[in-house]
């Protein structure tokens, strides 16, 4: 299910349309024919939502795709039911999900069961990791599918983050991203690896259906030097074989019957 080159330049130009007009990150991703993490998985969830799907957006928060409301607006639209389910307060801002459930996911209990689930950047921070599994086999239909798109365990960021005190956190997020403290937090990191996705998926009654690394030449991209630099080494690997250090994991697992 990984995306092809022409599918991620229709995701990149939605985004950002004329790359002129948004400054001098896009064009100089663009011209390393570079995609980041968010494009991988933004074109993975366009390719699963089809017409009459019925998806639930698991964290949600406030957004279905940060980046793209172009896309998020799309595909709300193409959808049957769009159903976000996040604890925390900031999903009342969710412009996009047609029905807000301010829950924990294991506590969520609708009468209808799902065609797709999505988890953006949401399984660093589970505690439960078998509970979480088990719900998602209870709300996705035999055959459904689930989209896990999450950091890298073994990641520089993701050790640093491990290893630094939470309190620290933000003040550093605001000195890469510019990223505010509500958006900020603690992360356990115990399905961050492949092993440990889908050794959790596979217990809980999924098989999966493809794994795939991006490599996420993000983290100095407020940084225009800096940014050149990740980019270039990014290309040097890539021509050599070599995985990128820094990479994000997207995966896609279907509920057997």
């Amino acid at each position: 299910m990984k995306p092809g080159h022409a599918q991620l330049e229709t995701i990149f130009r939605l985004k950002y349309g004329n790359t002129r007009k948004k400054g001098w990150g896009p064009r100089m991703r663009l011209w390393f024919n570079y995609f980041t993490p968010d494009d991988f998985y933004e074109a993975i969830v366009e390719n699963l939502v089809g017409e009459g799907c019925a998806w639930i957006d698991v964290g949600c928060g406030r957004d279905i795709f940060p980046n793209n409301q172009i896309l998020a607006k799309m595909l709300a639209d193409r959808c049957e039911i769009l159903i976000g389910v996040d604890p925390n307060d900031n999903i009342d801002e969710n412009q996009f999900v047609h029905q807000r459930i301010k829950s924990t996911i294991d506590l969520f209990r609708p009468d209808r069961t799902f065609d797709l689930a999505t988890l953006r950047m949401v399984v660093e921070h589970i505690i439960h990791p078998t509970l979480v599994v088990d719900s998602l086999r209870r709300l996705i239909r035999p055959g459904g599918k689930v989209i896990i798109y999450t950091v890298n365990r073994w990641s520089p960021s993701s050790i640093f983050s491990f290893l630094v005190p939470f309190r620290f956190h933000h003040f550093i997020k605001k000195i890469l991203w510019k990223t505010k403290e509500y958006d900020t937090f603690p992360v356990l990191y115990l399905m961050n690896t492949r092993k440990c996705l889908t050794g959790h998926f596979e217990l809980g009654g999924f098989k999966e259906c493809s794994l795939i690394y991006v490599a996420d030449c993000r983290i100095f991209g407020n940084n225009r030097f800096l940014s050149f630099l990740s980019l270039s080494l990014w290309r040097v690997l890539k021509i050599m074989g070599v995985k990128y250090p820094e990479n994000c994991l997207i995966a896609v697992y279907e509920r057997m019957c």
